[in-house]
């Protein structure tokens, strides 16, 4: 059974750093795509960035330069670094996986990923 448990949010000032992390368990695949959303309240999901087993990462626009998508393979886990955090980037970070590797359309939509975590709140106040 595969679990995903977010964790590392929280409050912080505008302009701060956080660093998520996603601890994945029973997720075995060779290949794989694993990646990050968040869903502010009244918006829909949103992709953050998204790195696939190779270690190859792709980051939506407005994220790229500010937040590091990273895993450690030696500890089944995913993180996100967030730096340079605004106003709004206040919202849920939640993270996915998929079992297999995603194209790279492929990777911006939640659909294509079959596991998901529960979410960590990130509140940056001004």
């Amino acid at each position: 059974q595969v679990q995903l448990v977010e964790s590392g949010g929280g409050s912080v000032q505008a302009g701060g750093s956080l660093r998520l992390s996603c601890a994945a368990s029973g997720f075995t695949y060779n290949s794989y795509s694993m990646g990050w959303f968040r869903q502010a309240p009244g918006k829909e999901r949103e992709w953050v960035a998204t790195i696939d087993s190779d270690g190859s990462t792709t980051y939506a626009n407005s994220m790229k330069g500010r937040f590091a998508i990273s895993q450690d393979n030696g500890k089944n886990t995913l993180y996100l670094q967030l730096n340079s955090l605004k106003l709004e980037d206040t919202a849920t970070y939640y993270c996915a996986a998929a079992s297999v590797r995603l194209a790279w359309w492929a990777r911006l939509l939640s659909a294509h990923y079959n596991y998901w975590g529960q979410g960590t709140q990130v509140t940056v106040s001004s």
